[in-house]
């Protein structure tokens, strides 16, 4: 096992720690890299004197990985990916073995991903036996319900799509989102990633969960294939070179639902759609903590 430990600015933390958690990392913390200094920041204070932003100007993540773990090429995507030119790494440290197991169960617990869905980790009993629950553990592939990504989209899911709708989930991960899909009513459910391992965690991930659904790589999905929901959580550059794509793939009068767009990317995905296919315009839909989920419905033809 090795320790990470780097620094990131306040607008950067829990996205960098959360993201790597995705790609593979174990667990992350953070404290106030300033700590016991003059330049110390409180998260909180006395009433009517709070912070306007509860975070530290600068944190320090300590990131726990497997020894295998190939975290220089994970800080490169993320720094591509949140447009950040070089994260400061202070130290990577080998530790000494503990019951992990134990430890990265204590990081994932039940998620009320909405307002009917629950993720459970098979560890956990579900905390709403009423509930839409999930049956989800952290593995390989992208996708636990945790990043607001995620949890977005179910939430769009859950409050958008109608009995019966084929939904198609490009980028699947885990294929958390095809799956909560079903869970919702969909009448069928496809999901496709370039990752084989992610393919397999899907397929295991919906039998577990009793759901039927087909899984594939991108080449399985015919070209053009209708749906009346695509679905797509991925991140800024990849989701604009597969616009084309994805817009060929949204039925008449369909919807086309996008994640994994940060504030300031916003602008670029609309524009970038609407160049692919006109009769698609993309607006937001919601956001939180700087990740944003766009939607738009194809427009029926004259």
């Amino acid at each position: 096992m090795q320790e990470i430990t780097l620094y990131a600015d306040r607008g950067n933390a829990e996205a960098i720690g959360d993201m790597l958690m995705e790609a593979g990392a174990s667990s992350y913390t953070t404290q106030d890299a300033d700590a016991d200094t003059p330049s110390e920041s409180p998260l909180f204070g006395e009433p009517g004197l709070e912070p306007k932003v509860q975070a530290w100007n600068r944190s320090l993540l300590t990131v726990l990985a497997d020894d295998g773990f190939d975290w220089k090429t994970s800080l490169a995507v993320i720094e591509k990916a949140l447009g950040i030119e070089k994260l400061e790494v202070k130290s990577v440290e080998a530790v000494p073995d503990v019951d992990w197991v134990r430890i990265t169960q204590a990081q994932f617990q039940p998620i009320q991903a909405s307002r009917r869905l629950w993720i459970v980790p098979s560890w956990s009993e579900p905390p709403s036996p009423d509930a839409l629950n999930m049956k989800l553990d952290p593995g390989v592939a992208f996708g636990t319900g945790s990043h607001p990504t995620t949890h977005l989209c179910i939430q769009w899911l859950d409050e958008n799509l109608k009995k019966g709708e084929t939904v198609l989930d490009y980028g699947c991960g885990t294929g958390i989102l095809a799956i909560a899909a079903a869970m919702f009513g969909a009448g069928s459910v496809e999901g496709c990633d370039i990752d084989p391992l992610a393919v397999e965690a899907s397929r295991f991930n919906a039998e577990n969960n009793g759901v039927t659904g087909n899984f594939c790589l991108p080449d399985g999905i015919p070209a053009g294939k209708p749906y009346d929901i695509v679905i797509a959580n991925i991140l800024c550059n990849p989701l604009i070179s597969l616009s084309p794509t994805l817009c060929g793939h949204v039925a008449e009068g369909g919807q086309l639902v996008l994640s994994g767009i940060l504030d300031d990317q916003v602008d670029r995905i609309i524009e970038a759609f609407r160049k692919a296919d006109p009769a698609i315009t993309l607006s937001r839909w919601r956001s939180e903590e700087g990740w944003n989920v766009l939607s738009a419905q194809r427009a029926a033809s004259l």
